[in-house]
């Protein structure tokens, strides 16, 4: 029985004094062949999604999944209350009526499309993440107030200690640290 090695280190953490140079050095990362990276940033800087990739085309899969299942079960189950469950027959009304569904079923339809886009977002984040192999590097807690910082993985299979930490630094990063587990 084989374990999966894991390396010693999480990745290489570079960290710059400008969103202009992060995004300059995640599209040199990137272009060099480097696949598993990510920003860490005070605030969104543009263009890094489509550097990254976007997961924004499964979010939406996800809303229009969660709506139509809303939608549908909010009117199936008004038909089993009125139809079969509970059976009224008043003033010789239909046990099924459609218009009369129609308000909980749109009802029904923003809830579950609300909640499968919030709980799909979470979950294609990877949300929530109480720790991260970042949080051990010290410089780092100044990425929620005015540093960038760009993590190529040790997981990449282009990853070399030496290598990927003389491309960090040809970049004019501040500093390269390493990131323990």
């Amino acid at each position: 029985m084989h374990r999966k090695h894991r390396p010693a280190t999480y990745g290489l953490l570079a960290e710059f004094e400008s969103p202009e140079a992060l995004h300059n050095a995640a599209i040199r990362a990137r272009s060099e062949g480097y696949s598993c990276m990510d920003a860490y940033t005070p605030f969104p800087v543009e263009g890094m999604g489509a550097i990254f990739g976007s997961h924004r085309k499964r979010v939406s899969l996800i809303t229009l999944i969660g709506g139509l299942a809303g939608g549908l079960g909010g009117y199936y189950m008004q038909h089993w209350m009125s139809a079969v469950n509970y059976p009224l027959n008043v003033g010789g009304r239909p046990l099924e009526s459609i218009l009369a569904f129609i308000p909980v079923t749109f009802e029904m339809a923003v809830l579950g499309a609300a909640l499968s886009a919030f709980l799909g977002m979470l979950a294609l984040n990877g949300l929530p993440q109480p720790y991260h192999p970042v949080f051990n590097v010290d410089q780092f807690a100044m990425a929620s107030r005015d540093k960038f910082f760009l993590c190529i993985q040790a997981i990449d299979p282009k990853f070399d200690q030496r290598g990927t930490r003389e491309l960090l630094e040809a970049m004019d990063a501040h500093g390269v640290f390493d990131v323990p587990y």
